[in-house]
């Protein structure tokens, strides 16, 4: 494949869902909302895509937190299957999936739903920003949609847990894709639990993924970037974050230029749950110990 068709197996720009809107081809479009985690700001301003389907970030794309999972766990396999039916999910119509905030939560419902089955899933690059920018309709209209009998099943997408993350940063490359303060760590207050990252994880902030506008950056570019890192398509790659949405935000930069990525569902959250693992502070992936 060329580089766009790479690209545009995972990424859709707003024009390209439009021109297959306007031809009438099927395809499913899930607008994910929800309250930032931080500001307590609703994504949902009233307004969507023509077509588009409801779907809760924080609630359909995981299970309740747990200790040993961490805190954004994947959702169990049944409680989605019901989800992806009362969406109307059908496993030969394509899947597009948009947020409002830079594809964050629309990359996390993208894996969770790759990660079931589901052949065709992309994202609209840019979100619903971008489709605004771009001057396309947009309507306050909500989508009934018909049920559907999809089955699903879990583990499409490659994954991995704690003794593999030692393993990756070893003999493979694990990327760390949250913000670096919290790669660097440093101290926390009594009761808290560590700041810090996995031994041998370079970090990879997931936000370098994206341009000022909130698109992901042209494949070039991303290339370089992760070429810097060690991430060249030879040895394997791992991708981790606080709990598995900013991971998924990078291992699909990553499928966009044709590198596969496995994704550590539970991440930081679930590896500081055991204190007998290490936990590395500083700006370099062997930093001392805390």
């Amino acid at each position: 494949m060329t580089t766009d068709e790479i690209r545009s197996s995972v990424l859709l720009t707003p024009h390209q869902l439009y021109e297959r809107q306007r031809r009438d081809e099927e395809v499913t479009v899930l607008a994910v909302q929800s309250i930032n985690p931080y500001t307590g700001r609703p994504s949902f301003t009233g307004q969507r895509i023509p077509g588009a389907i409801d779907t809760e970030a924080y609630e359909d794309f995981q299970s309740p937190a747990s200790a040993q999972e961490g805190q954004r766990p994947l959702p169990k396999i049944e409680a989605l299957q019901a989800r992806a039916r009362a969406w109307g999910l059908l496993a030969e119509r394509p899947v597009v999936i948009y947020d409002a905030d830079r594809s964050m939560t629309a990359a996390r419902a993208w894996w969770v739903l790759k990660w079931a089955g589901l052949p065709d899933v992309r994202v609209l690059d840019g979100g619903f920003p971008a489709w605004i920018s771009a001057g396309l309709p947009t309507t306050a209209e909500a989508v009934e949609p018909v049920p559907s009998a999809i089955v699903l099943s879990a583990g499409h997408m490659p994954q991995f847990g704690p003794d593999d993350a030692v393993k990756l940063a070893r003999e493979g490359v694990l990327l760390d894709a949250r913000i670096r303060p919290n790669y660097i760590g440093g101290p926390v207050a009594e009761g808290q639990p560590p700041r810090g990252h996995i031994p041998g994880a370079i970090s990879a902030p997931a936000p370098d993924n994206v341009t000022d506008y909130g698109n992901f950056t042209d494949a070039a570019t991303l290339v370089q970037m992760f070429a810097a890192l060690g991430v060249d398509g030879q040895r394997p790659v791992g991708v981790y974050c606080g709990a598995g949405m900013s991971a998924a935000h990078t291992v699909l930069a990553l499928a966009s230029i044709g590198i596969s990525a496995a994704m550590y569902p539970g991440s930081w959250s679930a590896w500081v749950s055991d204190p007998t693992r290490p936990v590395v502070v500083g700006a370099y992936p062997d930093s001392r110990p805390a």
